[in-house]
């Protein structure tokens, strides 16, 4: 699912003029690196869920393999 939703992200923002040279990484994390305790099968809220539902994007100033 994180995955999913880091490609889905990634698309979006390429919609929205980002070239995708620019785009150097797009991962998704979740359950893999929580930032708190809120596994599957714990009692959290949902902004708590919310909160390990994330994307993270290397988006260069230049585009890659720029000749400059």
């Amino acid at each position: 699912m994180s995955d999913k939703r880091a490609k889905a992200t990634r698309d979006y923002i390429i919609s929205r003029g980002i070239v995708p040279n620019r785009i150097e990484s797009s991962i998704g994390y979740g359950e893999k690196y929580l930032v708190n305790n809120c596994a599957n099968g714990i009692p959290c809220t949902e902004e708590e869920h919310q909160e390990n539902r994330r994307s993270k994007f290397i988006i260069l100033n230049e585009y890659k393999n720029n000749p400059r």
